[in-house]
């Protein structure tokens, strides 16, 4: 346990006796141990092939009496993968609270008769129990996930729970129906067998549901990489992408753009300064001004971004927007001198939220302008620098939602007389 909080290792000691508790009677009920090794069996190797795979647990639960629907997550749960450490106390942990959520969805459909209404398929009234116990299971899950981020991961207590089990109610509810049906099927005169086949299907889609996820997970990675690389290069902007990626986001959704285009138009906010990692250090950092070759090196950069990922496949338009962000309605702006609605859309967002979090975060050199004066800027200068209608989708954001600009810059470096180049030539106006 070490490197988990004293209190937090407190908890997770009572959750395990809490399991115990919740088995402590299998001596004393008739259990079909053939029926839990073959779940148990079940709930491991889909834990292993696709997460956690609940419509088994769920299944025990209407299945068996809950001393031994409480092992079926057990054996699962302990020999599962965990990316993180400390691994045994998180497989300790989960074990403890799987069995408790399940032992409590057994203890509430066995309580409502759920388990003669599967024996007897008594349609709908077995859809009561049934919905209790996941509701139950839900909410036992909730709870304790809830106390250990507010004790192991010093979540706020205000906000430990919040939205938990909302969020994991739907998820649930759908492999609760699931294990209702391996569990009318298997009280059916076709046994078990007709039960495992209902997991086929269901495996197959876990499994595509859970490359997605990890796919997904490597996209986050790769951009979160690229990004932490930039950081580290230009720690006078340290935030910066992120923010205008944030606001990128607030602009697109305000255009009524769908979900997918807005995830795309926030990895471009993120991503629009990743060429600086072509740039050299020293002319980032520089202080004084720029010779007309230092110019044209730092004006390279939405090039040498665009460069980098544009083999990335699913950054999409994204990739547009980190070649053309720096081009102006007007012409006057780098790389290609676009005009107009020559410049694709992505970069038109792109380039106001730049603009609106450069002046609207503190820096080394200066402090952040007002959000209101940021936003006067950014009208003055529609139409021949920015996209008005950006600019007028940011401030309806901003006016409804609002802003908390955040300091970007070391704090524990001294002042600069001078801002650095790259800002210079930022998207500023």
């Amino acid at each position: 346990m070490e490197g988990v909080p004293a209190r937090a290792r407190v908890y997770v000691v009572c959750v395990v006796l809490g399991a115990l508790y919740c088995v402590h009677a299998l001596p004393s009920v008739t259990v079909p141990w053939w029926a839990v090794a073959l779940l148990a069996a079940l709930y491991a190797g889909g834990e292993r092939l696709s997460g956690t795979f609940y419509p088994v647990l769920l299944a025990g639960a209407f299945l068996l009496p809950p001393p031994a629907a409480a092992l079926v997550a057990v054996p699962g749960a302990l020999l599962s993968p965990v990316a993180q450490r400390p691994r045994a106390i998180r497989r300790i942990w989960r074990a403890a609270q799987l069995a408790v959520a399940v032992w409590a969805a057994a203890r509430v459909h066995w309580a409502l008769g759920g388990r003669d209404a599967v024996v007897a398929s008594d349609f709908p009234y077995v859809l009561v129990p049934a919905g209790a116990a996941v509701v139950v299971f839900c909410l036992v899950l909730t709870v304790l996930d809830g106390g250990i981020l507010a004790l192991a991961e010093r979540v706020p207590v205000r906000l430990a729970w919040q939205g938990l089990f909302v969020r994991a109610l739907a998820p649930i509810a759908v492999h609760g129906l699931a294990g209702l049906m391996m569990a009318v099927l298997w009280r059916s005169p076709y046994g078990p067998v007709a039960a495992l086949l209902v997991l086929l299907p269901m495996c197959v889609s876990w499994w595509a549901f859970a490359q997605y996820h990890r796919e997904q997970a490597a996209h986050q990675a790769t951009i979160r990489a690229l990004v932490q690389a930039v950081d580290i290069k230009d720690g006078y902007t340290r935030g910066h992408s992120e923010r205008v990626g944030q606001a990128s986001m607030m602009i697109a959704r305000e255009l009524g753009m769908d979900e997918g285009r807005i995830e795309v138009l926030r990895f471009a906010g993120i991503l629009h300064d990743v060429g600086k990692l072509g740039v050299p250090t020293r002319l980032l950092r520089k202080d004084g001004p720029l010779t007309p070759e230092e110019r044209r090196v730092i004006e390279l950069h939405p090039e040498y971004g665009h460069e980098m990922v544009r083999g990335i496949s699913f950054l999409g338009e994204a990739r547009a927007a980190v070649l053309h962000h720096h081009e102006r309605l007007d012409g006057s702006g780098y790389p290609y001198g676009l005009v107009g609605s020559q410049i694709p859309e992505s970069a038109r967002v792109v380039a106001v939220a730049d603009a609106f979090d450069a002046m609207t975060s503190t820096r080394s050199y200066r402090r952040a302008r007002p959000v209101s004066a940021a936003l006067e800027e950014l009208e003055r200068c529609a139409g021949s620098q920015f996209d008005p209608r950006m600019v007028t989708a940011l401030v309806r954001a901003l006016g409804r939602d609002g802003w908390h600009p955040a300091v970007t810059a070391d704090e524990e470096r001294p002042p600069r007389p001078r801002r650095p180049v790259a800002d210079r030539l930022g998207a500023r106006p």
